[in-house]
């Protein structure tokens, strides 16, 4: 991302890894698969590179988990 990239303000499409994600198209939060709360980029520390979803914390990443093992 730098100064010339428009539509800062709205999502992110990223691309989880395992350890690090990759932002496909700028903006400045993701949207948690499990709360629906948008996640700041710089505050995006939980997510599912299988999955591809990104979480707004711990206990959403646990609750994913839950329900997968569920399954």
């Amino acid at each position: 991302m730098n100064a010339f990239d428009r539509n800062l303000d709205g999502p992110a499409s990223v691309h989880y890894g395992d350890g690090e994600f990759v932002v496909l198209k700028p903006g400045r939060y993701v949207v948690c698969a499990v709360s629906g709360k948008r996640v700041p980029l710089e505050t995006l520390r939980y997510w599912n590179a299988e999955l591809q979803e990104a979480y707004a914390g711990p206990e959403e990443a646990l609750a994913r988990w839950k329900e997968l093992q569920a399954a």
